[in-house]
């Protein structure tokens, strides 16, 4: 008798590779799509991207307390520096067009080799400023093995599942953030601290990179390349991606950028909060982040199939509204109250970024998707990174953490304005919604 929990699709005509798909049931959340043997290959494969970026995120988000006190870095001077750092992802730029020009597999290969050497560096960084150099390469590598990881999984999906697909690979690569938590409970007791939280990240990447060897070229890359559509020099992708549809573009950046400067404070200060304002021990901090934030990705699950039922644009405005409301919320509630309140917001804060992932790779042509994707992310880097930038200036006018968290996310509230004029892209073929320009 088949196994109950898998489901095995009847066949539908097309041969082989339709008498292998097979769709998993996940209770409540129903059951995920309908993937082929290389659909399956292709997303578990990518997904290990966004674990390692998740990982690093959450790593010095989390042990900020102690990175700080390590390295001796002011008080006044940790805003400047987080800023620095989150601007490393702008060079994630210099390396994308390289997947649009020679393909996803082969950049994704590369860009995990040099991640994988700059998070062993940042383990035994000597001062502050080794630790910044250290942590905006590594961040550089990160961002374009995510941001090309995505396309890939985007490219390869069905329209009907496209969403859920993108959804669950946020939710899976999530799971980084979950191993940072539980590695930080015991922050006082691993060999070195915090610099042994960073070396520990290397035993999985190196056993990751021979599993990327085995990943399949991009279907739709291949042939965009046969029919010689594909760019031909690095600088295209980035030319196209101004010149195409800037209108789609311009409202993108704008979006990412005012999201991240709102809400990226918010979420990165929010451990040390914790600990500096209601007096949580690491291993408090720990178990909110790994419980709490287990029920909080699932937005992204939700959120993907959500979206690919009622609309991308729908759920992304609602998303994207009720995520600030929840961070004032967050920042001011006391006692218990804080654990729905943080845990509201994580799901409906993945929620918006999930959406905000499948319109980047989805509103774009094949030919510059992985650079567009990219844009995306960088825009919500600078926009993080001034938002930083500007909780230090708030924090030495108002002498509050939680007052300078609180004004920042009127920006964040303007985001969802933009997104409602968004074209409906659920359930629509790739090339349907962004066809070669010189194709059209």
């Amino acid at each position: 008798m088949d196994d109950p929990a898998i489901i095995v699709e009847p066949e539908a005509g097309s041969g082989a590779e339709d008498e292998d798909r097979k769709s998993i049931h996940l209770g409540f959340l129903g059951r995920t799509p309908p993937f082929t043997k290389r659909q399956r290959r292709v997303f578990w494969i990518a997904s290990t991207a966004g674990f390692f970026d998740q990982y690093d995120r959450a790593l010095l988000s989390l042990a900020l307390k102690q990175i700080q006190s390590g390295l001796k870095i002011a008080e006044s001077q940790l805003g400047a520096m987080l800023s620095v750092i989150r601007l490393g992802y702008l060079l994630s730029l210099l390396m994308t067009p390289f997947a649009d020009v020679f393909g996803r597999r082969r950049l994704l290969l590369y860009t995990i080799i040099g991640y994988t050497v700059f998070t062993g560096l940042i383990a035994i960084a000597p001062n502050e400023k080794t630790f910044v150099v250290f942590q905006i390469i590594a961040r550089a590598f990160a961002g374009a093995e995510a941001a090309i990881a995505m396309v890939i999984v985007a490219e390869e999906v069905d329209a009907a599942y496209r969403g859920w697909a993108i959804g669950l690979l946020a939710s899976v690569s999530s799971i980084g953030y979950g191993l940072a938590a539980i590695v930080f409970a015991f922050v006082n007791m691993i060999p070195y601290g915090w610099r042994g939280m960073y070396a520990i990240a290397l035993i999985p990447l190196v056993v990751i990179i021979p599993l990327r060897r085995v990943l399949p070229e991009s279907a739709r890359f291949e042939k965009e390349k046969l029919e010689g559509l594909k760019p031909l020099k690095v600088w295209e992708p980035v030319a196209r991606l101004y010149t195409a549809y800037p209108k789609r573009l311009a409202m993108m950046l704008s979006i990412s950028f005012l999201s991240s400067m709102g809400g990226n404070p918010a979420g990165f200060l929010f451990p040390k909060f914790l600990q500096d304002v209601h007096h949580w021990s690491p291993a408090k901090v720990s178990s909110l982040f790994f419980f709490g934030g287990a029920l909080g990705i699932v937005g992204s699950i939700i959120a993907g199939r959500m979206s690919d039922r009622f609309g991308r644009r729908v759920m992304g405005t609602a998303f994207l509204i009720l995520a600030p409301l929840l961070t004032i919320w967050m920042y001011t509630a006391s006692g218990w109250l804080i654990l729905p309140a943080w845990i509201l917001e994580t799901f409906f804060d993945f929620a918006g970024m999930m959406i905000l992932s499948a319109y980047s790779a989805e509103l774009f042509p094949t030919s510059y998707r992985s650079t567009a994707s990219s844009a995306l992310a960088i825009a919500g880097t600078t926009g993080g990174a001034l938002g930083l930038f500007l909780e230090g200036v708030l924090y030495n006018l108002t002498g509050s953490l939680s007052r300078a968290v609180c004004y920042l996310t009127v920006f964040w509230m303007i985001a969802p304005a933009i997104l409602w004029f968004f074209p409906e892209t659920s359930g629509r073929e790739l090339e349907e919604i962004s066809p070669e320009a010189n194709a059209i």
